[in-house]
């Protein structure tokens, strides 16, 4: 069994596989896998359901989605996602908010949906891709003239290459001599060796003189695939909304869970927690779910220590250059639910206490911050930089090949540091599941009317935090069926035995309350007169697709 793993290192998609139906045929009674369709490469898209069954089934309870690895190269999301199932797992039955989570809440995790990407990653003789490896928006993966990435020395990791040149704009870093750094805008020093650095490839139709930089072949990106937004970016949206798999597998998943309450991307890097808009300005949204989104935030940050933003607020560069199409954007905008992206790991602010400017996305890092990174990495995870070592480059001649192992120390987390790094993350998820609506019936009572009929009451009651149709933007649009209360085991006169009994508010709009005042916004009675026999017992179902079931069983006497 592959259940020991010690979330201290990047699994392979067979080894993933085996972990997930290990865990599941240990924990019977929590934990289930399934497959939500098929990879462009045909994997399985793992979904893991994990709650009490002993108190129902999943879907008549509130649930929490997190999925990750959707970006190739953003393997520590991957991590956390797993990490996540075996802290719920692990945890119930001796961890007591754990417990109360899985017996009233469930939780969907899809831990890798880009399967085939991530296969490219970790492979022995890997490629590092952004998304997907269908090759788009060209068919036939044609590769354009220019440097194309690969581990072309043979050594399993895909470096950077420093070339000799006069009109270089790189030269040897005068605080490390491992490091490189960008001559002054005002000119080299005098003597002073000048370089043009490189990503270890291959240069594909050489011309001599030039180095293009064209894009892969495989130019997808799944989380502009979207339908939020699609189509408004140039960064590889795809043929149309769900055109890739497993988008259109992730997306019907989500639909099919109509109980889903909350969504969280998992990906890297940043150490930062993203929310939407990703194409709008807060003051465009609807004001009670930014102030719902901020208040979570403050959760967030107080568990696990990263900051939460707005994309388009603290993100975007050039607001006239949006990031649509995204995953979170779409849970909010189409499935009416708070959405999440978890940008994992931050080695800047690892390095030096303190937080890197949310553009350093468009800017990188400067030679301080690059030198103390350096500085840390040699005492925490030596490993992520490598000496330059001479080779003879089949198009360029000598160069050296070194430097940074940028996608495992830059972009993820060093082996050592991964679980102390995603451990925090669990729960937070547990927290906003925890928030969200819950329905319980509170009150019944029958009350004898004369003879043979009775008046029935069911005193319902929301006892989640959020509102049962969760967002605003969610009720605007009428995104959520209502509560249903239904009847039976005695006849129902001068009504319906099926009742359809509107929203019910959370401990959320009591905040919006008039000093201590609360009224009942979360509560509703329902009521029916029947007819049947004294000694006779009815029952109240009650549903509502997101806030979960309640049964009653009521004695007419």
């Amino acid at each position: 069994m592959t259940t020991d793993y010690a979330f201290d290192r990047f699994l392979r998609y067979d080894e993933l596989t085996s972990w997930l139906h290990d865990t599941a045929a240990a924990h019977p009674g929590l934990m289930t896998v399934e497959s939500c369709g098929k990879s462009h490469l045909g994997r399985d898209l793992w979904v893991a359901t994990i709650t009490d069954t002993s108190t129902g089934a999943h879907d008549t309870k509130p649930a929490h989605w997190v999925d990750a690895n959707i970006h190739a190269i953003e393997v520590t999301g991957g991590v956390a996602a797993l990490h996540l199932i075996h802290h719920l797992v692990s945890g119930f039955g001796t961890d007591d908010r754990i417990t109360e989570a899985l017996r009233t809440r469930t939780f969907y995790v899809a831990p890798r949906v880009n399967p085939d990407g991530v296969e490219w990653v970790l492979a022995d003789d890997p490629q590092f891709r952004r998304s997907s490896v269908r090759p788009w928006p060209w068919s036939d993966a044609h590769r354009a003239p220019g440097l194309h990435e690969r581990d072309i020395d043979g050594n399993g990791k895909i470096l950077s290459m420093r070339v000799p040149d006069p009109t270089g704009t790189w030269m040897v870093s005068p605080d490390e001599p491992r490091l490189m750094v960008r001559i002054p805008a005002d000119g080299a020093p005098a003597g002073a060796q000048r370089y043009r650095m490189l990503y270890e490839g291959e240069i594909v139709e050489p011309d001599g003189f030039t180095v293009p930089l064209p894009s892969p072949p495989e130019g997808l990106d799944m989380n502009r695939n979207f339908p939020a937004g699609w189509g408004t970016t140039v960064h590889g949206s795809g043929d149309h909304p769900l055109s890739e798999p497993e988008i259109d597998g992730l997306v019907r998943a989500i639909v099919a869970r109509r109980n889903i309450c909350g969504y969280n991307a998992y990906h890297t890097s940043g150490g930062v927690l993203l929310r939407p808009s990703s194409v709008e300005p807060d003051s465009k949204l609807e004001p009670l779910d930014v102030f719902v989104w901020k208040e979570l935030g403050k959760k967030g940050r107080e568990l696990t220590g990263y900051t939460d933003h707005s994309v388009f607020e603290d993100f975007t560069f050039d607001p006239r250059e949006t990031m649509s199409g995204a995953g979170d954007d779409w849970a909010y905008e189409h499935a009416g639910v708070y959405g999440w992206t978890t940008e994992f790991w931050d080695v800047i602010q690892k390095a030096t206490g303190e937080k890197p400017s949310t553009h350093i996305w468009y800017v990188g890092p400067t030679d301080e911050q690059e030198l103390a990174v350096y500085r840390w990495a040699m005492e925490h995870a030596p490993e992520g930089y490598y000496d330059w070592t001479p080779f003879q480059h089949p198009q360029l001649g000598p160069v050296e090949i070194g430097g940074w192992d940028e996608v495992f120390l830059w972009a993820n987390t060093p082996g050592s540091l991964l679980l102390d790094e995603v451990r925090p993350h669990a729960e937070f998820a547990v927290y906003q599941a925890l928030c969200s609506p819950r329905i319980e019936v509170l009150h019944t009572r029958a009350v004898a009317l004369g003879g043979d009929s009775w008046r029935v009451e069911v005193g319902i009651a929301n006892t989640g935090w959020l509102p049962t149709y969760v967002t605003v933007k969610a009720s605007k649009n009428k995104i959520v069926l209502p509560l249903v209360a239904e009847l039976s085991g005695a006849t129902v006169v001068g009504g319906h035995a099926r009742q359809e009994l509107g929203q019910l508010g959370g401990r959320l709009d009591m905040r919006f309350a008039y000093g201590k005042n609360d009224g009942t916004p979360e509560r509703v009675l329902a009521t029916w007169v029947v007819q049947a026999p004294a000694g006779t017992e009815v029952t109240v179902s009650v549903r509502h697709q997101r806030a979960g079931h309640a049964t009653a069983h009521i004695p007419l006497a």
